[in-house]
């Protein structure tokens, strides 16, 4: 799909706060560290989650090569992080439906 074309699928399109990451407290996943803020724009949310997921690939090959856990961990945020954006997204689209 062409940007202009992919812009226009989501011009209107916002993000409504239920996209959540980070585990809380004793590793609860019913109560989150982190949400996703409501009222960002499609076209920056999935900016966002394409840089997210960049910074991602390149740590995943780094710990890869170099057998190194702290990109790992790091690159596991990021795709925790990127995973709330677009779940947020699509809760915005089947409400809008």
């Amino acid at each position: 799909m062409e940007e202009e074309s992919l812009l226009k699928a989501v011009s209107g399109l916002k993000t409504v706060g239920v996209g959540t990451f980070g585990e809380g407290e004793g590793g609860a996943t019913s109560d989150r560290l982190f949400r996703v803020e409501p009222g960002h724009s499609a076209a920056f949310v999935l900016e966002q989650v394409t840089l997210l997921m960049g910074c991602v690939h390149k740590l995943t090959l780094q710990a890869g090569i170099e057998q190194d856990a702290t990109s790992a961990w790091a690159a596991h945020y990021l795709v925790g992080m990127a995973k709330a954006l677009v779940e947020d997204l699509a809760h915005g689209v089947l409400a809008s439906a």
